[in-house]
């Protein structure tokens, strides 16, 4: 694909990484462009269809991951999500830096095709830090927050594998996370050319 080179997020849920890429995208929007995930669960209150998410019904979906229109798409409690091509396109046809927010199984996904990301994991302090934010939402049933944190113990032992992610931030303070969130961006870019924008001498 071409265009600037895109930068993947990843992490657990509830590590903040939406906080972080709101920030982000609301401090450099002239910069940054969000790949908007196509998902078949029910959209939470105050979510928006094509901007939080593409809200779809699994047939649609299947019948897209069936016809190649997906670069990566994964399960999770019964639900699909994916990244799909369209998508990617849209922001790279803006010379934006397209950002992916995806889950472990959509990281391993994203390995084996020729799109050649920046990987950048956020990950909570601690397991008790993450269920303490979880039940904090009241959002989630005593089935999901326990099932996330299943997941998040994986994902957190994910993110220490050699040669996964180019950074992985810690939030244990969100201004702080931010900061080093910046400084990972200016670096990684700097080893590339690809994109001409001027985010890194802000």
């Amino acid at each position: 694909m071409a265009g600037p080179r895109p930068v993947v997020f990843s992490g657990p849920s509830g590590a903040g990484k939406s906080t972080l890429l709101k920030k982000l995208m609301s401090e450099y929007d002239s910069v940054f462009g969000f790949s908007v995930s196509h998902t078949t669960r029910k959209p939470r209150p105050g979510e928006q269809n094509g901007i939080d998410y593409h809200f779809v019904s699994r047939e649609e979906m299947q019948a897209g991951i069936n016809n190649g229109d997906f670069i990566e798409n994964a399960e999770f409690s019964g639900n699909l999500y994916g990244t799909s091509k369209a998508a990617v396109q849209a922001v790279q046809a803006k010379n934006l830096i397209c950002i992916l927010d995806i889950d472990m199984q959509g990281v391993k996904n994203i390995k084996q095709t020729d799109l050649n990301p920046m990987y950048i994991s956020i990950q909570p302090p601690s397991l008790e830090v993450l269920e303490e934010r979880l039940r904090g939402r009241k959002t989630e049933s005593e089935e999901s927050v326990q099932k996330r944190l299943r997941a998040a113990k994986v994902d957190m032992e994910f993110s220490k594998e050699p040669n996964v992610f180019d950074v992985v931030i810690v939030n244990n303070n969100l201004e702080e996370a931010y900061g080093s969130l910046k400084q990972a961006l200016h670096e990684l870019q700097q080893h590339t050319s690809a994109s001409k924008n001027t985010f890194y001498n802000l």
